[in-house]
């Protein structure tokens, strides 16, 4: 018998319209399961639950078909690609994020461009220290990472009349707005970027990519944005440019994460820091419903799923 069941993180209720022929169960990282794992069919990972509970009950869904994940990155989930079942999928949440990932890169970067922090810092001691700050208009803005977070990042930043938006990705192309430039091309452009936003996926090739020489060729007072993951950013190499003074940043995530206690980055100079964020706004449950439904209705009616990054057994080539 195939299996139709399908585990939710949400109550199946506050979900209209979800396709009749499946069986849903409500499961969101809790202890004890809601069914039988053998008897699942579609799974929807728990969001902002951790890996532990996220790759939990995998072993036990021997009939799984897909694994959906409420987040853009899935490196949480690649260690469990080889074991899932032949013929199964790894879907990830496509532009589920793009909408308030974007907005908070947008708000990073105002707020630590016009001093917010500072400001913050100086209200309960009653200071009132006006002075001038860097704008984001006419500011070189490159963006590694340029795929759907990224795009919409660069639209955000458009009205502001930023001077230039250079735009990075693994591989060189073209789109609507100009040129997209390859990773490979980061040398040349680093030197003339005022703010770098990251917004890239974490993969063996971005690991680790921000190092201490890609942050030298940075100019002095240069703004980092990370939106992406910590592990892209050298942590060592950054606290030691943001402890100079030379280079700013403004973080939603970080390497270690969570950020310990007495981490030099909480004190740093010029360092803003959010506790990864960008993804749980209020924006972020009604696209999730509406990837579901789209997701599961395709399921059901035995349509290709969209957002396919992996299958079972093996990851597919990027």
């Amino acid at each position: 018998m195939t299996p139709s069941d399908v585990w939710l993180p949400f109550p199946p209720a506050e979900l209209p319209s979800l396709p009749a022929s499946l069986a849903y169960h409500h499961w969101d990282g809790e202890d004890e399961f809601p069914a039988d794992p053998a008897d699942c069919a579609f799974y929807v990972v728990p969001y902002m639950k951790g890996p532990s509970a996220a790759l939990r009950p995998l072993p036990g869904m021997t009939r799984l078909r897909v694994v959906q994940t409420l987040t853009a990155g899935v490196e949480h989930m690649l260690p469990a690609v080889p074991t899932l079942p032949a013929g199964s999928v790894l879907c990830n949440a496509g532009d589920l994020h793009n909408t308030s990932t974007a907005e908070l890169a947008l708000a990073l970067t105002l707020a630590a461009q016009r001093g917010i922090p500072d400001a913050v810092r100086a209200q309960p001691e009653a200071r009132w220290e006006p002075t001038v700050r860097p704008s984001l208009a006419d500011r070189r803005v490159l963006i590694v990472g340029y795929g759907g977070i990224g795009a919409a990042i660069e639209n955000r930043l458009v009205p502001f009349d930023v001077a230039e938006v250079i735009r990075v990705a693994s591989r060189a192309r073209s789109v609507e707005r100009g040129p997209v430039h390859g990773v490979d091309e980061l040398p040349s452009l680093l030197p003339r970027a005022e703010v770098v936003i990251l917004a890239t996926p974490l993969t063996e090739a971005t690991r680790g990519l921000v190092d201490a020489d890609f942050l030298a060729l940075l100019p002095d007072g240069a703004l980092l944005v990370n939106v992406a993951r910590g592990a892209v950013v050298d942590t060592k190499a950054l606290v030691a440019e943001v402890e100079s003074g030379r280079l700013r940043a403004a973080l939603d995530v970080t390497d270690p994460e969570p950020l310990p206690p007495g981490h030099p980055l909480w004190r740093a100079p010029g360092v803003l820091i959010t506790p990864h964020v960008g993804g749980p706004s209020t924006a972020f449950r009604p696209r999730a419903e509406r990837l579901l439904l789209a997701q599961l209705g395709r399921f059901a009616s035995g349509e290709p799923l969209r957002h396919i990054v992996a299958e079972g057994g093996a990851r597919r080539a990027e």
